[in-house]
């Protein structure tokens, strides 16, 4: 889901490159309309700027500052959360095609930091709904609104460990991936009893992850529609537990974290967020079940996600 943390960009187009600059970042983005090589750019965080330059083709550019309150390399998508951000501030139009835009962001952070993410981040961003979550094909990019109860809260914890795609097992995790559907086809149409036969352990298990986790979606999405937050909370500590065995991204500090939250009076259930390997954990409660929580959290809201506003 979209939430109610936000990167923005306020500035004023009309200018020969892209200049930006950040409270949190020590050297501004500076980026010429032309773009050969995103990911050769200093600062690092220019070359999300540059990534989405090159792939827009802009004819004028920008001056302008962002400001964010996502917490930086937590999980929580800040990356995409930029990209969107210079996108739209680069179109200027917010009757663009979203879909169209989350691919050329997701493209533009293939290009500026190599790593091969899915489009997930970029286009929960563009079609948020307010009120609701995301039930999301990310092979036809068709998107259903899920309402999410009133009476449950979604809390993000941070682990307090820092984590960066770009220096992960991600590219290795989605070529193992890969693999197993040349060995069993696209997994969301695969059985558990055909990745059953894959002869290679480790395949076996990251293609029993992504086929288990696809019906835990579709559990959880009929949870929430019913307003079982029992249910819909086991699903989430389902999946992490898939996440730590199968797909193998958690870490000592994840598991840790969401084992002290799912004995918490009042916590449904609990899984890492983001990409693994560190950052953060998202738990579905009773609202104020984690008041006091002695860590660094966000009690987050599905928001209507990224507009463009004349200044």
């Amino acid at each position: 889901m979209a939430i109610d943390l936000e990167t923005t960009i306020v500035a004023h187009r009309g200018h020969e490159r892209v200049v930006l600059v950040s409270h949190d970042e020590d050297a501004p983005a500076e980026v010429p309309l032309v773009v050969d090589d995103p990911s050769t750019f200093e600062p690092k965080w220019a070359r999300y700027v540059a990534g989405v330059v090159a792939e827009l083709h802009p004819t004028t550019g920008l001056i302008g500052e962002v400001a964010t309150t996502i917490p930086i390399g937590t999980g929580l998508s800040s990356s995409a959360a930029l990209e969107v951000a210079v996108a739209l501030a680069l179109v200027g139009d917010d009757r663009v095609d979203r879909r169209h835009l989350a691919l050329a962001c997701q493209r533009a952070e293939h290009r500026a930091s190599g790593v091969p993410c899915g489009i997930m981040d970029q286009l929960t961003s563009l079609l948020g709904v307010a009120g609701h979550a995301l039930l999301m094909d990310c092979t036809t990019l068709d998107v259903s609104p899920v309402p999410v109860p009133d009476s449950t809260a979604v809390v993000v914890v941070d682990s307090g460990e820092r984590r960066e795609l770009a220096g992960s097992g991600y590219a290795r995790r989605r070529a193992e991936v890969e693999r197993a559907t040349e060995l069993v086809g696209p997994l969301a149409a695969a059985s558990l009893d055909a990745v059953a036969a894959i002869e290679d352990p480790t395949i076996r298990k990251r293609a029993r992850h992504v086929v288990s986790e696809i019906a835990r979606v579709h559990e959880f999405v009929a949870a929430l529609r019913a307003g079982d937050a029992v249910t819909a909370g086991e699903l989430m500590t389902a999946s992490h537990a898939s996440l730590r065995d199968d797909h193998e991204v958690s870490t000592p500090a994840l598991d840790s974290l969401v084992a002290r939250l799912t004995a918490t009076r009042g916590v449904y259930g609990a899984r890492l967020t983001g990409g693994g390997w560190g950052g953060c954990v998202v738990a579905l409660t009773e609202p104020g079940a984690l008041d006091g929580l002695q860590a660094a959290s966000w009690t987050v809201r599905p928001s209507a996600g990224a507009i463009v506003e004349p200044v």
